[in-house]
């Protein structure tokens, strides 16, 4: 039982660039096996040699995974018994997933794999464009592009861009970092006499006829960094360079302590953007969080104390510890199970040897409504609550009667101030129980107000009147206008 395959390389150009070993190997082979028949050397050699080729099971198949696996398969077939040859272009160990699906499955099943020189595409690539990998150089399949992967301060070559629709997916995953009209270069058959290579803005990269089964698309390194503002790295950089030597005297001097009001700051205006819905706003808003959130990586890093790399990677561990039924075997059947399933790990992780009560994970620096919500949550969470919310709701009666007995006497303003804060805690644990936290309903509210009294300024303005001058029954009247205009949008 021979279960032996030879695999070589044809090259990426012309037969006189074809090694002689590998010549005499292929021409010799009795039983020898193609990729693809679409090579120039193929067409040189056609009558020196027989050989069978896998195109069919390209045009069989749209997934080029299945391809892959079918072509493995089929290979493994014929070489239980007999050696075999498999010829792919280029370079054996270069962009060919069915010489890596062979390594290691082939292997595996007790095959011997035998893997043989060939000229890779990426020397005459670089000979094609005349350019130095050392500079940075990335080499990424066409057919797993992802944005995210593209390191753009380097030379990239895309390879394995089939036909105008792998050339279509190209150009549309570039496009979500580069300017359309970015210049990017279409490689084909570098290095053979069919070799052609043309510059042209990426929108026009899958309006061209010439891309085949040789081409690969050519993205020169990015020199103006402003074209790349939009990925997370340069904004790193800027925000170490303001803090860096030659940097702005401000951003130097901050320190977490500094900081704390801008990030409560910045936090409040993006709910504001949010409220209004107004997405322009909150992109910025967003950015401004995400510059604090960096800010303070950057003083950590700074201070040799911690980077921003180990805040992402301490977020991203606890969202997969958290989400075990998306991330492990955990089954859940909807979002009570999934909010239990988090407390219960988050009970796990934390450590309360010294805390005395439940309560003092709520943190201190919330707002005081906030507080609240999140201090009755906790307690409810262990049966401290009232079953209903009509009872709830007695409760928000009793503290008012209360309040309103504390006027009448006067006796103490401290009193009067306490039994206020028990009517605002009794609503807001009817809110609870609605799910309605606090902070944000009072905002809305606060939105509401400000819109309705500005609509009786501009009305006053109108009429020529001042505030001041006008009855209430005149500002009520606008602000019922006011009012029915909000309702009706």
């Amino acid at each position: 039982m021979a279960k032996k395959i030879t695999i070589v390389g044809l090259g990426a150009g012309d037969l006189n660039q074809l090694p002689f070993g590998v010549y005499q190997l292929i021409t010799k082979s009795k039983h020898l096996f193609l990729r693809t028949k679409e090579h120039p050397i193929i067409a040189e050699l056609n009558n020196e040699f027989h050989y069978e080729a896998f195109d069919s099971i390209y045009e069989e198949n749209d997934d080029f995974d299945v391809v892959y696996t079918k072509i493995a398969e089929t290979l493994l077939e014929h070489a239980i018994d007999k050696d075999i040859v498999y010829a792919v272009p280029g370079h054996p160990l270069v962009a060919e997933k069915t010489v890596q699906l062979l390594l290691s499955d082939g292997r595996e099943k007790g095959y011997t794999i035998v893997v043989q020189g060939g000229q890779s595409f990426i020397d005459s690539t670089f000979q094609a464009l005349e350019i130095d990998p050392i500079e940075g150089f990335q080499l990424v399949d066409a057919l797993t592009l992802k944005s995210e992967q593209l390191q753009l301060n380097g030379h990239v070559v895309i390879t394995q861009v089939y036909d105008q629709m792998v050339a279509s997916n190209v150009k549309l995953t570039l496009m979500e970092q580069l300017p359309d009209d970015y210049r990017v270069t279409i490689v084909t058959a570098a290095g053979s006499h069919q070799q052609l290579i043309k510059e042209v803005p990426l929108y026009e990269l899958d309006r061209e006829t010439s891309v085949n089964n040789l081409t690969s698309v050519y993205v020169p390194p990015v020199k103006n960094n402003e074209l790349l503002y939009h990925q997370f790295t340069s904004f790193r950089q800027i925000v170490a360079e303001l803090r860096g030597p030659d940097g702005c005297p401000w951003d130097k001097e901050q320190t977490h302590h500094s900081l704390k009001k801008y990030l409560i700051e910045e936090c409040y205006e993006l709910l504001e953007a949010i409220e209004e819905e107004d997405i322009d706003h909150m992109i910025e808003e967003l950015g401004d969080v995400l510059l604090q959130v960096v800010l303070h990586a950057q003083i950590g890093e700074d201070d040799g104390m911690f980077s921003i790399d180990d805040v992402i990677k301490a977020v991203a561990e606890k969202m997969v510890r958290r989400h075990p039924h998306v991330f492990g075997e955990t089954v859940v059947q909807d979002t009570n199970e999934v909010l239990a399933n988090w407390d219960e790990i988050k009970q796990k992780e934390k450590d309360f040897s010294n805390r005395t009560s439940i309560l003092d994970s709520v943190s201190s620096a919330l707002p005081a409504l906030s507080k609240a919500y999140h201090l009755q949550k906790k307690a409810a969470k262990i049966g401290f609550d009232w079953p209903t919310v009509d009872e709830t709701w007695e409760k928000v009666k009793e503290e008012i009667k209360e309040f309103e007995d504390e006027l009448k006497s006067r006796t103490n303003e401290q009193y009067i101030m306490k039994e206020f804060g028990d009517v605002l805690f009794a609503l807001i644990n009817v809110g609870r129980h609605y799910h309605i936290e606090p902070e944000e309903a009072l905002a809305s509210t606060n939105k509401k107000f400000y819109d309705r009294f500005r609509y009786i300024e501009k009305k006053a303005e109108e009429h020529n009147m001042k505030l001041q001058d006008m009855s209430l029954e005149e500002m009520d009247q606008f602000w019922n206008e006011a009012k029915k205009i909000d309702k009706e949008g």
